[in-house]
Protein backbone atom coordinates (compact mmCIF):
# COMPACT_ATOMS: atom_id res chain seq x y z
CA UNK A 1 0.00 0.00 0.00
CA UNK A 2 1.15 3.57 -0.71
CA UNK A 3 1.53 6.12 1.89
CA UNK A 4 0.27 9.20 -0.16
CA UNK A 5 -1.36 11.17 2.42
CA UNK A 6 -4.41 12.04 -0.13
CA UNK A 7 -4.46 8.29 -1.07
CA UNK A 8 -7.50 6.51 0.10
CA UNK A 9 -7.00 3.78 2.74
CA UNK A 10 -8.47 1.45 5.39
CA UNK A 11 -7.96 1.64 8.84
CA UNK A 12 -8.60 -1.27 11.14
CA UNK A 13 -8.23 -1.29 15.22
CA UNK A 14 -8.71 -3.08 18.18
CA UNK A 15 -8.86 -1.33 21.51
CA UNK A 16 -8.54 -2.84 24.39
CA UNK A 17 -8.86 -1.86 28.20
CA UNK A 18 -11.58 0.11 30.16
CA UNK A 19 -13.62 1.09 26.71
CA UNK A 20 -16.83 -0.34 27.16
CA UNK A 21 -19.47 1.57 29.17
CA UNK A 22 -17.52 4.47 29.22
CA UNK A 23 -18.78 6.36 25.87
CA UNK A 24 -16.03 4.93 24.11
CA UNK A 25 -17.90 4.16 21.10
CA UNK A 26 -19.85 7.49 20.70
CA UNK A 27 -16.16 9.40 21.21
CA UNK A 28 -14.90 7.67 18.10
CA UNK A 29 -18.09 8.54 16.16
CA UNK A 30 -17.58 11.89 17.24
CA UNK A 31 -14.36 12.14 15.93
CA UNK A 32 -14.81 10.51 12.36
CA UNK A 33 -17.82 12.51 11.90
CA UNK A 34 -15.56 15.67 12.34
CA UNK A 35 -12.65 14.37 10.37
CA UNK A 36 -15.11 13.11 7.57
CA UNK A 37 -14.28 9.19 7.61
CA UNK A 38 -16.85 6.87 6.40
CA UNK A 39 -16.97 3.16 9.12
CA UNK A 40 -18.26 1.57 11.77
CA UNK A 41 -17.50 1.06 15.42
CA UNK A 42 -18.81 -1.53 17.69
CA UNK A 43 -17.90 -3.53 21.22
CA UNK A 44 -16.55 -7.28 20.63
CA UNK A 45 -15.97 -9.58 23.37
CA UNK A 46 -15.16 -8.27 26.73
CA UNK A 47 -13.23 -4.94 26.78
CA UNK A 48 -12.52 -4.54 23.17
CA UNK A 49 -13.72 -2.07 20.52
CA UNK A 50 -13.36 -2.29 16.78
CA UNK A 51 -13.25 0.07 14.45
CA UNK A 52 -13.29 -0.35 11.10
CA UNK A 53 -13.08 3.55 9.22
CA UNK A 54 -12.03 4.66 5.28
CA UNK A 55 -10.72 8.07 4.19
CA UNK A 56 -7.20 9.54 3.05
CA UNK A 57 -4.34 8.14 4.37
CA UNK A 58 -3.93 12.05 6.36
CA UNK A 59 -7.27 11.84 7.59
CA UNK A 60 -7.23 8.39 8.85
CA UNK A 61 -3.77 9.78 10.62
CA UNK A 62 -5.61 12.54 12.18
CA UNK A 63 -7.98 10.64 13.55
CA UNK A 64 -6.03 7.80 15.03
CA UNK A 65 -3.93 10.33 16.98
CA UNK A 66 -7.17 11.81 18.04
CA UNK A 67 -9.27 8.63 19.58
CA UNK A 68 -5.98 6.67 20.58
CA UNK A 69 -6.26 6.89 24.22
CA UNK A 70 -9.97 7.47 24.11
CA UNK A 71 -11.89 9.63 26.10
CA UNK A 72 -10.86 10.44 29.67
CA UNK A 73 -12.80 7.92 31.68
CA UNK A 74 -11.67 5.15 29.59
CA UNK A 75 -8.62 3.37 29.84
CA UNK A 76 -7.02 2.07 26.85
CA UNK A 77 -4.98 -0.59 27.74
CA UNK A 78 -3.85 -1.52 24.27
CA UNK A 79 -4.99 -0.70 20.42
CA UNK A 80 -3.76 -3.01 17.32
CA UNK A 81 -3.27 -1.17 14.26
CA UNK A 82 -3.28 -2.49 10.79
CA UNK A 83 -3.77 -0.22 7.38
CA UNK A 84 -5.09 -1.41 4.09
CA UNK A 85 -6.62 -0.47 1.00
CA UNK A 86 -9.68 1.02 0.92
CA UNK A 87 -12.40 -1.13 -0.24
CA UNK A 88 -15.19 1.97 -0.73
CA UNK A 89 -18.18 0.12 1.39
CA UNK A 90 -18.93 3.12 3.19
CA UNK A 91 -20.77 6.44 2.86
CA UNK A 92 -21.34 7.54 6.73
CA UNK A 93 -19.73 6.46 10.24
CA UNK A 94 -22.14 4.55 12.45
CA UNK A 95 -21.96 2.88 16.01
CA UNK A 96 -23.16 -1.08 15.68
CA UNK A 97 -24.45 -2.69 18.06
CA UNK A 98 -23.06 -6.31 17.42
Amino acid sequence: MTTDQATEARLHLLFSGRVQGVGFRAFVAQHAKQIGICGWVRNVGRRQVEVLAEGTHADLEDFLQAVREGPSVSQVEDVKVEWGDTQEKFNSFKVRWI
